[in-house]
């Protein structure tokens, strides 16, 4: 997902998504210890992809704090 998109997101909307991708994430991890996946990159690109969410969530927290 493109920070751009990230960013047109409403905050629950948001929430709800970092939640939704954590969940694949660990989906993801399980099936990969059962059966070992010759693309480890999926895990990479989620992985980043919610710090990328998390880091847009708080830096919108904190500018509604300020106002």
């Amino acid at each position: 997902m493109k920070t751009k998109e990230i960013r047109e997101l409403s905050l629950n909307d948001l929430r709800e998504r970092i939640e939704t991708e954590k969940t694949n994430l660990l989906r993801t991890k399980m099936n990969h210890s059962i059966s070992p996946s010759d693309d480890l990159s999926q895990i990479k690109k989620a992985r980043r992809n919610i710090a990328r969410m998390l880091t847009l969530l708080g830096q919108s927290e904190t500018k509604q704090d300020k106002k």
